[in-house]
């Protein structure tokens, strides 16, 4: 999934970016060989930002995939913080496992395999931040079920939510599309949140919970 940044602009934003460890350097090599979808540093760097200023000791990941965002956020933690990791694929997870210990974040993590809205919809306690990176198609789903598991003060961030420009389309025909486009619209029109969406790489939208 390309920025939607234009192109000259995106590209001096990434220049600007120091290297990172060896552990994520290999975490994106690894998403860019196998094409699987991982947030980025521009947008990995946005997430620890919003642990640290929200003093975050609890998080919920939806949709981790080999656990790349999941260390900016673990990273980000205090003493005593905890991510929850979910993915619905047993590999990935034990991926993410050893990237996990040679991070040296792995007791921060708990790792949850299978469907993130079922496992979150388990959770009895709310969450510092939640985390939405799921199936596109579900995203009206996760506003439904992620808002009241989110403290007062909480965030709610979710990525791509500008589709490589898709949402701008007229009558776009892609269901994807269509979710992302109603999804946008329940959290700029809910009343318990207060919604930006930041238009790096593929639009990332932060919502703090009243």
């Amino acid at each position: 999934m390309g920025g939607i940044t234009v192109g000259p602009v995106e590209d001096y934003l990434y220049s600007l970016l120091p290297a990172r460890d060896e552990v994520l350097t290999e975490i994106e090599a690894e998403g860019a060989k196998r094409k699987i979808p991982i947030v980025g540093p521009a947008v990995g760097r946005i997430l620890h930002q919003l642990a640290l200023i929200s003093n975050a000791k609890k998080i919920f990941e939806m949709g981790s995939a080999i656990g790349y965002s999941t260390i900016w956020w673990a990273r980000a933690l205090g003493e005593g913080g905890r991510v929850i990791y979910t993915d619905g694929d047993s590999k990935n997870a034990e991926q993410a496992r050893r990237y996990f210990e040679r991070a040296g974040v792995a007791d921060r993590i708990t790792i949850r395999v299978g469907d993130a809205l079922e496992l979150l919809s388990e959770e009895k306690e709310q969450f510092d931040i939640i985390f939405n990176d799921v199936d596109k198609e579900d995203y009206p789903r996760v506003f439904r079920l992620a808002v009241p598991k989110l403290r007062k003060g909480g965030l709610f961030i979710t990525d791509n939510v500008l589709w490589s420009g898709k949402v701008a389309e007229k009558n776009p025909a892609e269901a994807t599309t269509k979710a992302i486009l109603e999804f946008n619209r329940l959290l700029y029109s809910s009343p318990d949140l207060f919604t930006t969406i930041l238009p790096i790489r593929d639009g990332v939208a932060v919502a703090i919970k009243r």
